[in-house]
C-alpha cells in the first residue's frame, strides 16, 4: 500500500511536469491543456479560484463532495480508509449513449505540501479490491493517473489544476469534448469553481 500510495503521487508530479503541453482552449478563469505521447492522451485543466489553496484542497481531497459539482460521478462509496491520507473510493458514472455504465475503483492519496513553494496534492489511480469484483451491470474502467494539484496564488486565491491520463475507459467521455461539440470539461471546470468559492 505504501508503495502504491508513492506512485500514486510519483506519478501525477510526473505528469504534471511533462513538457510539451499544447493549450487548446482558454476562458476567463479556465484553460485546457492537452499532451499526446504515443496512444496516451491527457489533458490539464487549469482553474483560477478565489479561496485559500489549503480550502481548495480540503474540498478536492473528500471525494464524498465531488457529486457536487461533477455530473460524470453518479455514485462514490468511500470502502476504505486506509489512513488519513488515502481513501478508497468505488465510483459510478453515467451511461454515455450507447455505452454501459461504468464504474471504478480508485485509490486516492492527498499529500500537503513540504516546502512552501510546492503545491497540494490529491492523486488518483485504479486498484483492484478483492471486496468489489467487477459487476455485470457495469463496465470496470481503469484511472490510470488523474487528480489535483493546487498551487497558492495569495492568503485568498489559488491555481487548481486537474490532471487526467485517458484512457480508453474515458475516452466517450473525452472524445465529444476535445473536438469542440461538447462543453464537458469547460462546464465542469466552471461548476468546480462554482463549487470552492
Amino acid at each position: 500500500q505504501a508503495y502504491l500510495s508513492y506512485s500514486n503521487i510519483a506519478a501525477l508530479t510526473h505528469l504534471a511536469g511533462k513538457p510539451g503541453w499544447d493549450i487548446t482552449r482558454t476562458l476567463d478563469n479556465v484553460k485546457i491543456w492537452t499532451h499526446e505521447e504515443g496512444a496516451v492522451l491527457s489533458f490539464k485543466v487549469e482553474m483560477q479560484v478565489k479561496v485559500p489553496s489549503q480550502v481548495a484542497f480540503s474540498l478536492l481531497s473528500n471525494f464524498s463532495l465531488r457529486q457536487r459539482w461533477d455530473r460524470h460521478f453518479l455514485t462514490c462509496e468511500l470502502l476504505q480508509a486506509v489512513s488519513e491520507e488515502e481513501k478508497i473510493y468505488h465510483v459510478t458514472s453515467a451511461p454515455m449513449t450507447g455505452h454501459q455504465p461504468r464504474d471504478f475503483v480508485i485509490l486516492v492519496s492527498q499529500r500537503q505540501p513540504c516546502r512552501p513553494q510546492e503545491p497540494y496534492t490529491v492523486a488518483v489511480r485504479s486498484v483492484t479490491l478483492r471486496a468489489v469484483p467487477p459487476s455485470p451491470e457495469f463496465c470496470r474502467s481503469e484511472i490510470l493517473c488523474a487528480g489535483f494539484q493546487i498551487h497558492s496564488n495569495s492568503s485568498s486565491s489559488c491555481t487548481v489544476c486537474y490532471f487526467n491520463q485517458v484512457t480508453s475507459g474515458v475516452m466517450p467521455y473525452l472524445a465529444a469534448n476535445l473536438t469542440g461539440s461538447s462543453k464537458s470539461i469547460e462546464d465542469t471546470a466552471l461548476e468546480c469553481i462554482k463549487f470552492l468559492e
